[in-house]
């Protein structure tokens, strides 16, 4: 790493450094050193990180690095880093790799006895789950929910018996459809929207899931948005604990619908359950036995 007495001097090496999700100023002491002290800068959209570059008068040589290129330059570049090279890592905003192009590199580098350095920082994710209000010992982060909603709602299955706080991130033009699917699925449960983290607009948005759904059903949504779901070990439901309260014309809708997206049947009767905040078998009883018992 750097030396205290010699702050220009870098070890050949990868060094994946954080930078602002938004405020200028969260950038740290050493991920500026690195910066400086690197032979190139390999940066996910140039235009972004030249204005980083710019406010601190940094003059390190750019090179793209993104989703398009990265297979293709990682072996090239982990052979320049054996050869001595220092290069940084660096994504639009926070920290590399989250969500972000890099991993291919870290694994190329890896596998050729590079160094891999670490260069902490902001993340959106951290700041949103921080400033949520719901439990941090525990949590798992999605990345981005996937854009059918076929996939979208199996992963949301998948998720809906995780004990910890669920973390993703969201464009804003899909957001009201995941909240109204997430609501769905995962009923009734805490949530915190943080947007604009640590720009002019930040704020964070919190209620219960369908409340917070129902808000933005008809909001229309600017900026970077990452979404905190309480996980299941957090939920108290008031919902129907009776086979009798149970609206067996609308769970046989939900439970087609489940079908028709690919849910085997024995997820689709756990996803339904969960959902009524009922047992399973509490389900199959509503969905076929009282249908022979009418028979």
């Amino acid at each position: 790493m750097l030396s205290e007495n010699n702050p220009g001097s870098l070890p050949p090496g990868l060094y994946l450094v954080a930078t602002p999700i938004g405020n200028l100023g969260d950038i740290t002491l050493r991920a500026l050193d690195v910066l400086r002290a690197a032979d190139q800068i390999l940066a996910e959209d140039t235009r972004r990180t030249r204005k980083l570059l710019t406010r601190y008068d940094i003059n390190t040589p750019l090179k793209s690095l993104n989703d398009h290129n990265e297979r293709t330059e990682a072996n090239r570049l982990a052979d320049q880093m054996v050869a001595g090279k220092q290069f940084a890592l660096v994504s639009d905003a926070g920290t590399p790799l989250i969500s972000d192009p890099g991993y291919c590199l870290v694994r190329a580098a890896l596998d050729a006895g590079v160094e891999v350095v670490p260069i902490p920082g902001p993340s959106s994710l951290l700041a949103a789950l921080t400033g949520s209000g719901l439990p941090v010992d525990r949590f798992t982060f999605c990345g981005f929910l996937p854009r059918k909603a076929g996939a979208r709602r199996r992963l949301l299955n998948d998720l809906a018996n995780e004990p910890g706080t669920l973390v993703f991130l969201e464009s804003p033009r899909r957001l009201a459809t995941s909240l109204a699917e997430a609501a769905e699925i995962l009923g009734e449960r805490p949530i915190a929207i943080a947007r604009e983290l640590t720009k002019m607009h930040e704020e964070f948005i919190r209620g219960t899931l369908p409340e917070v759904a129902a808000q933005f059903a008809h909001t229309e949504v600017r900026g970077e948005v990452t979404v905190c779901i309480a996980g299941a070990n957090f939920v108290t439901t008031d919902a129907p604990s009776t086979r009798e309260s149970l609206d067996r014309k609308d769970l046989a809708l939900r439970y087609t619908q489940l079908l028709k997206e690919g849910t085997p049947r024995t997820e689709a009767l756990k996803a339904l359950a969960r959902h009524n905040g009922v047992s399973r078998r509490e389900i199959y009883k509503a969905l076929f036995v009282e249908e022979e018992e009418i028979r």
